[in-house]
């Protein structure tokens, strides 16, 4: 509708004349997700969609699920449910150790989106963060690990096992996980290490005799197979004539960097790094790998020093498509995470922690990443020049909105007198049952603004970066319902925030200039007004800047076209409403579970409401906290699982908070 056809067609015809570049100009609401899925569909190439954050890129993902649930959809974001990266700080002689927890669900999802890029498969559309610039493994040798099997083979059996440990396989006899084989008899059980395959190897002397598919909790026979292909159970698995070469190259480094340090009189740094490179060269032989490998890849990938690492870009053909979703964010965290990176790195190495190698284990340098993109689509409400330069001519605008809504009002008003106008929109929007948004130039202002807002009987919360995630997700689903009116906040009402709630943003100091009121800023935070059909926006300021001028210029010439088109086709705006979300697979269908941050609590088909989990204090008197520890990890899993983060990072919370009673109670002496 509206806009789409002809946005559709046009950013076709430019690909397929072979622009290198082309941007889509869409404003919030006009459906640009749904703009690029027609335009996928008719490119039919392998896709990369790049967002800045992974919460949209979740969005995106269950997104284009929807739009194309034959194709092979797949997500590919950082595998870290926490991180604290390797560092050393010399002012004050602090050496950090790398922690970190991964999310074995979403390794097995990016494992899942290198396998189908390498199995030729052309309808793969990969969402990814930023991730897919860090190094990953060498895609030849990626493939080369896999182990292919079929009926009539003729292999020892122990020499499947010995293949299987090598490609990073655990041996069990119990329970199959993910990434694990069990041995029984003349049989071989293996699990993969993406989905739920499960498959049953038969052996008659030396050959395989049968293959089947087979249901990993029953054991259940669901196919018989002719092939198979057991991949990976990591994306670094580099061969063994690789791992001793790699050994070689590590020993040599490592004599020469010693050598520097001595000739430097720096004893400390050299016997610092003999130490630790000899420890993890032990491991490698021994294991295979060792903590902290990544620091090895280019010794394991087989790189020249300098050279960039291979990343996920690598694993797609040359005639891929990339979609850069809110281009003006993301395309400067592109640009940036090169620097920030080098600059821990370069500590550790100076200080004998790493080997010079450690530099090539990085990001894509922004040229790097450049060189790699082939066609490209910047999708954005508000194109920076890069991505403007880029496409050249090939900028497509999206302006109306299938619903008709059309861009908010912008008026601009003398601040000398802000807060008393300020009072009196709010007394309107509250008595039309409407919500408004004010955004402040500072976190203290913020604060201020709501705390006044409060004694003058005004239901409002304020909201900035010192807020944690959770606070700041549960306040944006309590302004969904309806428990205040006014949301204050500096600047991260922008991208992606789904309120259609709010018909008023009133902007605060919009006549100084910087980052924050500049006009991409300034446009963004005006779209959050965009979806309500009665949406407009207040500008405070004693002077008219030239940001705001383009805001308002650009605006009206939006309306204007949003207003003729919506005459010439009959169209009345209707209210936008908030996207609705699938049931998430942890709520049953018989049951609905709604969490406060203490407790949840489960709606029977009664409709009477019963506490399923307690507070920290009633954990104190249960006997069996392992067993609710053990649950609140399986509802972490499941909630990652269904890519829904927030409950996952609830569920986390608890286990974390459980394991603290645990050990207070494990550390509490008991009484005679």
């Amino acid at each position: 509708m509206g806009d789409q056809p002809q946005a559709i067609e046009a950013l076709v015809s430019q690909l397929q004349q072979g622009a290198p570049a082309a941007t889509l100009h869409g404003v919030t609401g006009s459906g640009k997700t749904f703009t690029m899925a027609n335009v996928i569909a008719q490119l039919n190439r392998p896709v990369l969609v790049l967002s800045h954050n992974k919460t949209l890129a979740a969005q995106l993902y269950s997104e284009f699920k929807g739009f194309f649930p034959e194709n092979a959809v797949e997500y590919f974001v950082s595998y870290y449910d926490y991180y604290q990266p390797e560092a050393y700080i010399p002012s004050t002689d602090t050496y950090i150790e790398k922690d970190l927890a991964i999310n074995s669900e979403i390794d097995r999802m990016r494992l899942s989106a290198t396998f189908s890029l390498l199995s030729g498969r052309r309808d793969v559309i990969v969402v990814s963060s930023v991730s897919c610039i860090y190094g990953i493994g060498n895609p030849a040798d990626f493939h080369s690990t896999m182990i292919e099997l079929k009926v009539g083979d003729v292999m020892a059996m122990k020499h499947l096992m010995y293949r299987l440990v090598e490609i990073l396989y655990t041996r069990v006899n119990g329970d199959l996980e993910p990434s694990t084989f069990r041995v029984s008899g003349d049989t071989i059980v293996v699990r993969s290490s993406v989905g739920n395959h499960c498959y049953r190897i038969t052996f008659f002397d030396d050959e395989i005799e049968d293959i089947a598919l087979i249901d990993a909790t029953t054991g259940q026979r669901l196919d018989s197979l002719k092939k198979i292909n057991i991949h990976p159970a990591n994306l670094f698995v580099p061969s063994k004539q690789r791992i001793e070469q790699a050994v070689l190259n590590i020993e040599a480094d490592l004599e020469k960097q010693i050598e520097f340090f001595i000739k430097e009189g720096r004893e400390v740094e050299a016997r610092r790094i003999e130490q630790r490179v000899n420890y993890d060269l032990e491991m490698i032989k021994e294991l295979g790998y060792c903590s902290g490998i990544e620091n090895y890849s280019r010794y394991f990938d087989g790189r020249a020093p300098g050279m960039r690492p291979f990343c996920l870009l690598d694993y797609f053909p040359d005639d891929m498509l990339i979609i850069i979703d809110e281009s003006h964010v993301t395309v400067p965290q592109v640009r940036g995470m090169f620097g920030g990176d080098r600059s821990r790195k370069e500590n550790l190495v100076e200080y004998g922690f790493r080997l010079p190698a450690a530099r090539d284990n990085r990001p894509l340098r922004f040229e790097e990443f450049e060189s790699l993109q082939g066609q490209t689509i910047y999708v954005s409400a508000t194109p920076a020049e890069y991505e403007l330069t880029r496409s050249e001519t090939n900028v497509v605008e999206q302006f109306i909105r299938p619903t008709g809504i059309v861009d908010p009002a912008l008026k601009i008003c003398d601040s000398t007198r802000q807060i008393d106008r300020l009072m009196e929109d709010i007394e309107a929007c509250v008595k039309r049952g409407e919500k408004m948004i004010v955004t402040t130039i500072s976190k203290r202002m913020c604060e201020e603004v709501s705390a006044y807002l409060e004694k003058m009987g005004v239901r409002s919360r304020y909201i900035h970066s010192d807020l944690d995630t959770l606070e700041r997700v549960q306040i944006i689903e309590d302004m969904h319902a309806d428990m205040f009116d006014v949301l204050c906040g500096v600047n991260l009402l922008r991208e992606g925030l789904d309120l259609p709630e709010v018909a008023q943003v009133s902007i605060f100091d919009a006549d100084k200039n910087g980052y924050l009121r500049n006009y991409t800023a300034m446009t963004q935070v005006a779209g959050r007004a965009a979806r309500h059909s009665k949406g407009r926006v207040v500008l405070y300021g004693t002077t008219c800047t030239e940001a705001m001028r383009h805001t308002v210029e650009d605006s009206n010439r939006r309306r204007e076209k949003q207003i003729q088109y919506n005459i010439e086709n009959g169209i009345m705006p209707r209210q936008a409403k908030r996207n609705s979300t699938q049931p998430s697979p942890l709520i049953d269908s018989k049951e609905s579970v709604v969490a406060d941050g203490s407790a949840n609590y489960q709606i029977a088909e009664g409709g009477e409401m019963r506490i399923v989990a307690d507070s920290a204090a009633s954990y104190e008197a249960s006997t069996n906290i392992d067993s609710l520890i053990e649950q609140a990890r399986s509802d972490m899993e499941r909630a990652a699982r269904s890519l829904d983060f927030i409950a996952a990072a609830r569920y986390r919370d608890r286990m974390y908070e459980l394991q603290q009673i645990k050990e207070e109670r494990l550390n509490t002496p008991t009484r005679p």
